[in-house]
Order: structure tokens, then C-alpha cells, then sequence
């Protein structure tokens, strides 16, 4: 677990270097509002794939996309410079589809809330089909029948 633990140190650090750097900015006006979402460096440190989400339209989105993979190799001596590795891993950014999930999330949620008040709407004024408590109880004994 060694080797898993060391990856998670230099994905965090990778992302607290690029997430730096972004803020600093770049000089490419394609870039929009970037998240660095998340980090992934493989066991052998040798990739890093890095997760982004940006906040705007589609086309924003693919203009900002471009924008990190053009500037791939300057992230990528930024964070070379700053980490602690003998080999520095090479970068791939990939779009989070957070925002997606999160939108696909809520929209069942609702699905479910509007089917829980129209199962809700139709129980109102509804009796039992048969008695209320159907399950068989255990017969008390009376002292007489001992």
C-alpha cells in the first residue's frame, strides 16, 4: 500500500500545482472558469490524468479544453519544477462529467418526489381491500383451556 499511498500524495500535490498555476493564468483567451476536480497518477507515477470541469456553455467548455492541451507541456515543467520526483509524469486532461451526473441526479429525484405525491394523492380517501391487519396473531390462551 505503500506504492498507492505515494501515487495519492503526488496526485494531490499535482493538483494543488496546476490548480496554482491556473489561477495565476495562462495567456491563452480560450480559457475559461477551470475546476481541477481531481487527480489520478498511476502506481508507477509515471501518468497523471487530470479531471476538469469548466463553468459555461458547451463551446466554452471545448475552448477551454483546448486550452490545457495546448498547454500541456507548460503545466507539465510547472510541475516538474515542483515536486519531489525523479521522473515527472506526463499530464492528460480529461472533462469531469460532474456537472452532467449531477443534473441526471437531480432530475430523478424530482421523477421520484412527483411519483411518491401522486402515489400520496391516490391513497387519500383509499380503504383496505380486506382487513386492515392481515397477518395472523397468535392465539391467547384463556386459563380455562389449560
Amino acid at each position: 500500500m505503500a506504492a498507492g499511498d505515494r501515487a495519492a500524495k503526488m496526485a494531490d500535490r499535482i493538483k494543488e500545482i496546476i490548480a496554482r498555476r491556473l489561477e495565476k493564468g495562462l495567456r491563452d483567451p480560450r480559457l475559461g472558469f477551470v475546476t481541477i476536480t481531481d487527480v489520478r497518477v498511476t502506481g508507477d507515477l509515471q501518468h497523471a490524468s487530470v479531471f476538469f470541469t469548466v463553468y459555461g456553455s458547451d463551446e466554452e467548455r471545448a475552448d477551454s479544453w483546448a486550452a490545457l492541451k495546448s498547454a500541456t507541456g507548460m503545466l507539465r515543467s510547472e510541475v516538474g519544477k515542483n515536486i519531489t520526483a525523479r521522473l515527472t509524469p506526463s499530464l492528460e486532461f480529461i472533462p469531469d462529467a460532474l456537472p452532467e451526473n449531477a443534473a441526471a441526479l437531480d432530475s430523478l429525484l424530482k421523477t421520484a418526489h412527483e411519483r411518491d405525491e401522486v402515489a400520496r394523492q391516490s391513497s387519500v380517501g383509499a380503504s383496505y381491500a380486506g382487513e386492515e391487519d392481515p397477518y395472523v396473531k397468535p392465539r391467547e390462551l384463556d386459563d380455562d383451556e389449560d
